[in-house]
């Protein structure tokens, strides 16, 4: 079994324009000070030059030396706003705009070709860094039709999902090349935001082993979704895992879809670390159990709460629910002593491995 590792911070919640949040050395300082020691790093031009990363083992060298000096190190780079946009709907075009370089903006195929050099970009730095997973969104083109009326033609899921492997192909190689998987946080408002759409996806691109999952359970839970239970169905393919809690309290007014109330006001939020409904301590004990190799990452969001509180609470509640796993079994004191080859004889069944007893089978005496 592995020791999960942790405490880590997502950072794009807590980019802002004032010190210490508006540089990475900034950030880093603070984050060491709350006692984390890992950053999952967005590819922000304000934090991180995700082109000159892939290209510069230098300058790979100096954020890794940057971060070591305050006993941190990268757990993974993010490319979630690039990933979305590399699969847009026609009707989020003008909203999703304003996540892509002016270049490209009111452009739908500059802006997708400018998402996959991105994210190829990303697997390059990844490589270069020493990372082995890297996080990001599948993007969409079937979200507008999850609950469609009126409904769907024939064939139009199926042809998104083929649509979306047709992108992503290309760049799950040159992941593939540079040893990293892609971990797709599985997020409503994405094609992928659930295991059967995941299990879509890996359909449509042939089952590809770069293909696999950056768990959320804050997410499962507001979908109603057994998010332990998914653990035991794709703990394969979970290699990267956002520690992010949640409520949900449905009511005679709203339930899952939220009645386009504020996120203050609907059935389903987030919470702060230890403030919502999620089971931690069952998540931590089934990642231990299924030998997660990655880390424990804190993704604050919450409508309440001051994200500062958050994150000082945050590094405390990951760092109590890590297990360093047993090196032995709780009952090895209490071993017979009895060597292998004796077992057949605890059965009955004679010391010979042919199964010969003293008689042939069937044979009476």
């Amino acid at each position: 079994m592995k020791t999960i590792k942790g405490p880590a911070i997502f950072l794009a919640q807590f980019m802002g324009e004032q010190p210490p949040f508006d540089t990475l050395t900034g950030l880093a300082d603070w984050a060491a000070g709350l006692g984390f020691h890992g950053l999952q790093l967005p590819t922000d031009p304000r934090l991180f030059d995700l082109g000159l990363a892939a290209n510069s083992q230098d300058y790979c060298d100096e954020i890794s030396g940057l971060l070591a000096e305050r006993g941190l190190v990268i757990t993974e780079l993010s490319t979630h706003l690039q990933g979305q946009l590399l699969a847009v709907h026609p009707a989020y075009d003008s909203l999703f705009d304003g996540f892509a370089p002016a270049a490209v903006r009111g452009k739908p195929a500059a802006r997708t070709q400018w998402a996959a050099d991105q994210l190829k970009a990303a697997a390059l730095a990844s490589r270069r860094l020493g990372l082995s997973a890297h996080v990001t969104f599948s993007g969409a083109l079937a979200w507008p039709y999850l609950y469609p009326w009126p409904q769907r033609p024939s064939g139009l899921i199926e042809e998104a999902f083929a649509e979306l492997a047709r992108r992503w192909l290309p760049l799950l190689q040159a992941f593939d090349e540079a040893g990293v998987d892609v971990c797709y946080e599985l997020h409503p408002g994405e094609d992928l935001f659930d295991g059967a759409t995941l299990e879509r996806f890996l359909e449509a691109t042939g089952d590809h082993p770069r293909v696999n999952v950056l768990y959320d359970p804050s997410h499962m839970l507001l979908q109603q979704l057994d998010y332990l239970a998914f653990l035991d169905l794709y703990h394969e393919r979970v290699r990267a895992f956002h520690v992010k809690d949640a409520e949900f309290r449905p009511s005679g007014r709203q339930g899952v879809y939220g009645g386009y109330a504020p996120w203050l006001a609907r059935a389903g939020r987030f919470r702060s670390l230890g403030d919502g409904q999620i089971d931690f301590g069952a998540i931590f004990s089934k990642l231990a159990q299924y030998d997660y190799p990655g880390w424990a990452v804190l993704e604050w969001e919450c409508v309440l709460k001051h994200p500062e509180d958050g994150a000082a609470e945050g590094a405390d509640f990951i760092r109590r629910h890590l297990i360093r796993v047993a090196e032995r079994r709780f009952d090895d004191f209490a071993g017979s002593g009895l060597p292998r080859e004796a077992v057949r004889s605890l059965l009955g069944l004679g010391d010979s491995l042919s199964g010969n007893s003293g008689g042939k089978m069937g044979e009476k005496k």
